[in-house]
């Protein structure tokens, strides 16, 4: 799964032609973002994505019938993750070539009023709605979390590609546990040397 930067053809096409087959679209904001991000990855006539015989993702120029084969292959998630979203959700839902819509709750919780706050009521209760309305639509619907207890009230509620982590979030908390194991460990090893020490004082 790649998430290129913005919702951009240019970008889109670099993407796709190293051979990313899964995309995760961020910001789409109603169906006619959703239907240009789904136009960048194909090609002429269904969509606007340059033609490049020789790249990476034919093996360059040895994959058969790759340019009217490659967008069967290709999966086209979207973030919705503003409050203008959320009001066109089953419109962006309804676009031919979304295969899942994954909610964003950063920029969600932003932009209903909560930054930082992504257990908030209003937060809560706005992805949990849009996980059903999704799921109503009948396409595939995700979420990132990092709250244990929520990522399994959202799998309940029907997610079925959930984050429950961040690299950078779990390579650090990993390096805290190392370091403070460590600590623990000086601190075990200087407690009798302080204790002795002052056995010994006048």
């Amino acid at each position: 799964m790649v998430r290129p930067p913005v919702n951009d053809p240019v970008v889109i096409k670099r993407l796709l032609d190293v051979g990313a087959q899964s995309l995760l679209i961020p910001q789409v904001e109603s169906a006619e973002e959703a239907r240009a991000a789904v136009a960048a990855t194909r090609y002429a006539p269904m969509g606007v994505r340059g033609v490049s015989a020789l790249t990476r993702a034919t093996r360059f120029g040895r994959v058969k019938d790759y340019a009217t084969l490659a967008h069967t292959e290709l999966c086209v998630l979207v973030q919705v993750e503003s409050r203008q979203a959320l009001e066109q959700i089953e419109e962006i839902a309804s676009v031919k070539g979304v295969d899942g819509i994954f909610i964003g709750p950063g920029d969600l919780a932003a932009s209903l009023g909560h930054p930082g706050d992504l257990n908030a009521p209003g937060v809560i209760e706005a992805v949990e709605e849009a996980i059903g309305r999704v799921c109503a639509a009948g396409k595939p619907a995700g979420i990132l979390t990092t709250n244990p207890t929520f990522a399994r009230r959202c799998i309940d509620l029907g997610t079925t590609f959930t984050a429950v982590g961040v690299d950078v979030g779990l390579l650090a908390r990993g390096a805290d546990a190392v370091a403070q194991s460590f600590r623990q460990q000086a601190a075990a090893a200087a407690a009798p040397a302080t204790a002795s020490g002052s056995s010994d004082a006048p």
